[in-house]
């Protein structure tokens, strides 16, 4: 008999779920079995909320002005982690450094949304909605991705498939950069994700999720959706508090690493996730800033390097892009902190990436080089990271990209995913 996924998921999701992870020989035999399938690319995004301090995290050291604008809160030099003379990571950085070497992070810096507004609002509502200055924008950029995309793994275009767990966002409610027509979800904690719509303890969109498949009359309760449905009734009763990260995937307490433990229980269980979507609040720091920056910073990078650690096999297959919504005045104010900038850091971790290098064109810090004589100046615009991430990951055919991105001209792509 050919083993297909369709009899993975029907025959074995519960032993496989049960232990932790698909093994990766029969992973890539049953991806071989189905003429004209992949592999499952996936794309992780991460946001930072707050307006995280570019400049702290990724480090200017080799820059006198740095230093000059920051006597107190300017990391010494002694401490940052070099990586290429100019730049360097936060102390608290560390668990990024291996990725680094191993040259599957990237780091693109003056990045960000060209939008001026220091209004943490509309400055993430811009970037989720993809359409910087324009508040009209009824759905998210992820969500139109999704719906523009190459069909589900597996499937053929016009095939009945729900796809209900193809675009997950970890947390208890959709997230504006997931709404929109494409089918979305949101997983607050796997442990309770109910799978009964008569279940009082389950969360209400376990029951919203329950319920299209109760009141739905369509072919798809005889085709792929109703085993997508039994896969995860196997995943609720195979216990997911039994689960084992991955050796050396060591996740830190806190929202992001409990929201990426289960992100890559689910990726590793095989239940169709291409597009995820976390956030980590904490950000905003315009007094005492460093012992702040210290804490977030430390839980940021490990909850992701043990994610990258978990995923084993499948990280030749994922891309990770995390953003802020702006960064911080490039001088500490009067409280030894920052207020509101403009550009920012972001990062680009893959299996893929051409990483151990600094992107975009670096503006510098001398006052007449900074953004209204107080910013780091945007060179590199968000959507160009991300619209290199959106094509290579979840395959937008056509000339979809316009409408990932509407009226953005600018250019697609840095050659940061080979």
């Amino acid at each position: 008999m050919t083993i297909t996924r369709r009899i993975l998921l029907k025959g074995g999701a519960l032993a496989l779920v049960g232990t932790a992870a698909v093994p990766s020989f029969l992973a890539r035999a049953v991806y071989a079995a189905e003429p004209g399938e992949g592999r499952r690319q996936r794309l992780l995004v991460i946001f930072q909320r707050g307006a995280a301090d570019g400049l702290n995290i990724v480090v200017p050291h080799g820059e006198r002005a740095y230093y000059q604008m920051r006597p107190s809160l300017a990391i010494p030099q002694n401490q940052v982690l070099d990586l290429d003379g100019l730049f360097g990571l936060h102390p608290s950085l560390s668990a990024f450094m291996p990725l680094w070497t191993e040259r599957q992070l990237a780091i693109v810096h003056a990045a960000g949304s060209p939008d001026n507004t220091r209004s943490h609002f509309d400055a993430q509502d811009y970037m989720e909605s993809g359409t910087p200055g324009l508040k009209s924008t009824e759905d998210g950029w992820l969500n139109r991705a999704v719906r523009l995309s190459r069909p589900p793994f597996g499937t053929q275009p016009g095939d009945q498939q729900n796809g209900s767990f193809r675009a997950i966002a970890m947390g208890g409610t959709l997230p504006r950069i997931l709404s929109g027509q494409a089918k979305a979800i949101a997983v607050g904690n796997i442990n309770s994700f109910g799978v009964g719509g008569r279940n009082p303890a389950a969360q209400p969109l376990a029951n919203t999720f329950e319920a299209m498949y109760d009141q739905s009359v369509d072919s798809v309760l005889h085709g792929t959706g109703r085993e997508t449905f039994e896969a995860v009734k196997m995943l609720k009763a195979a216990d997911p508090a039994r689960y084992t990260p991955a050796p050396g995937a060591n996740y830190p307490r806190g929202r992001l690493g409990d929201s990426l433990r289960q992100l890559a229980q689910l990726m590793k269980a095989n239940l169709g996730v291409e597009v995820a979507f976390a956030d980590i609040s904490g950000w905003d720091h315009h007094v005492n800033e460093a012992p702040q920056l210290t804490t977030v910073v430390r839980e940021f990078s490990q909850s992701i390097a043990a994610f990258w650690a978990d995923l084993g096999d499948l990280q030749e297959d994922t891309v990770i892009v995390t953003m802020s919504e702006f960064g911080r005045t490039a001088r500490e104010n009067g409280n030894r902190g920052t207020d509101h900038g403009h550009a920012n850091c972001m990062f680009v971790i893959g299996g893929r990436v051409r990483g151990g290098r600094v992107y975009g064109h670096w503006p510098g810090l001398e006052t007449s080089q900074l953004y209204e004589g107080r910013d780091l100046a945007l060179t590199t615009d968000f959507r160009t990271v991300l619209s290199e991430a959106v094509t290579r990951q979840i395959g937008i055919r056509d000339n979809g990209m316009a409408k990932v991105f509407p009226g953005f001209h600018g250019p697609r792509s840095l050659g940061i995913l080979g």
